[in-house]
């Protein structure tokens, strides 16, 4: 339980955390070596790694090269039961509490149970909110989901809170890979205030500004993949933001 057991101590002492997202489908071994080079660097505190879907199923061997490269934290962040690599560090068991479509609040996880339990990855159970970031994803797509409108949020607040009274140990809201919009600073300080758990954030967060806006909206582990993929110097200047 480290993983988990060091994020609720440095959400509680309000230590924040980056996240670099890692899309499979995206990265190869030479892009993967240089990324790990630059985090390592820059003092990133996780690698989450997955996406969507799955296309080239290198997922184990490139989780080998980020950990050959950093002793960076591996975390799965799974767009499906086929992205459960025994070679992470952990994996964000994620139950779409924000969709109605029951394959992602228990479905998959009853697929995957006995796998997981097999493995050694540390299993963080997370209460996954999508958010409508002006556009429609991958997530939303996949997920045959609607997102929580981002001026409700106090349907965003109660979802949370939900979470967290079903044993959720992290809430994760996310705009989603490619949003048009990061997820609204008011949702973000609401959900924070009603809560008690770690709060992560991710999606449209494509710049220093949009960063620093984020986590004093109250976010307590920033991801950024999108704009890092287009961008890989940026991860020092959020970085040097989020320290």
């Amino acid at each position: 339980m480290a993983l988990l057991n060091n994020l609720t101590k440095d959400a509680s002492g309000g230590k924040k955390k980056f996240a670099v997202l890692v899309d499979p489908d995206k990265s190869n071994n030479t892009s993967l070596k240089k990324l790990a080079g630059i985090a390592v660097k820059a003092g990133v505190d996780y690698f989450f790694f997955g996406g969507s879907i799955l296309m080239r199923g290198k997922g184990q061997e490139q989780i080998g090269v980020l950990r050959d490269h950093s002793d960076i934290p591996v975390i799965l962040f799974p767009g499906s039961s086929l992205q459960v690599f025994p070679n992470a560090h952990g994996i964000l068991l994620l139950s779409l509490i924000s969709g109605r479509n029951p394959d992602m609040l228990i479905g998959k996880h009853v697929e995957s149970a006995a796998l997981l339990k097999a493995s050694r990855l540390e299993i963080i159970p997370t209460g996954y909110m999508l958010i409508d970031s002006g556009r429609p994803t991958s997530v939303s797509y996949i997920s045959n989901t609607h997102p929580i409108p981002s001026d409700k949020p106090d349907i965003a607040v109660c979802t949370a809170m939900a979470g967290e009274m079903l044993g959720l140990k992290i809430i994760y809201l996310d705009a989603g890979s490619g949003a048009e919009k990061p997820v609204p600073a008011e949702m973000i300080s609401q959900v924070k205030l009603e809560t008690s758990i770690p709060l992560i954030v991710g999606g449209g967060i494509s710049s220093v500004e949009k960063a620093r806006t984020t986590l004093k909206a109250g976010a307590d582990v920033i991801v950024i993949g999108n704009a890092i993929e287009k961008n890989p110097n940026l991860i020092p200047a959020i970085s040097e933001v989020v320290k």
